[in-house]
C-alpha cells in the first residue's frame, strides 16, 4: 500500500508541473528535468527510509526503488511528448 501512495504522489507532482508548464510556456523545455531531480531525490529518501528506519536490505528494496521511481518518470515523459 505504501509502493501505491507513493506512486500516486509521483503523479500528483507531474500533474501539477504538467499544469504549471502550460500555465508558464518558458518552463515547459525545464518540465521533465526539473521533475526528474525532484522525483529522483524523493524515490531516493524513500528508498532510504525503507533500508535505514524499516530495516529491510537494500536488495529487497531496490525493485520497489525501481517502480516507484519509472512508473511517474515514464508519465512524465509521455506528457511531455505528447501535450508539452
Amino acid at each position: 500500500m505504501h509502493t501505491v501512495m507513493i506512486i500516486c504522489a509521483g503523479l500528483v507532482l507531474v500533474a501539477i508541473l504538467a499544469f504549471a508548464a502550460r500555465l508558464a510556456p518558458a518552463f515547459r523545455p525545464h518540465y521533465f528535468i526539473v521533475f526528474a531531480v525532484l522525483w529522483l531525490l524523493a524515490a531516493c529518501i524513500n528508498l532510504w527510509v525503507g533500508v535505514v528506519h524499516a530495516g529491510y536490505s537494500l536488495m529487497y528494496e531496490l525493485p520497489f526503488f525501481l517502480i516507484v521511481f519509472l512508473v511517474p518518470i515514464i508519465t512524465a515523459y509521455l506528457i511531455k511528448k505528447k501535450y508539452l
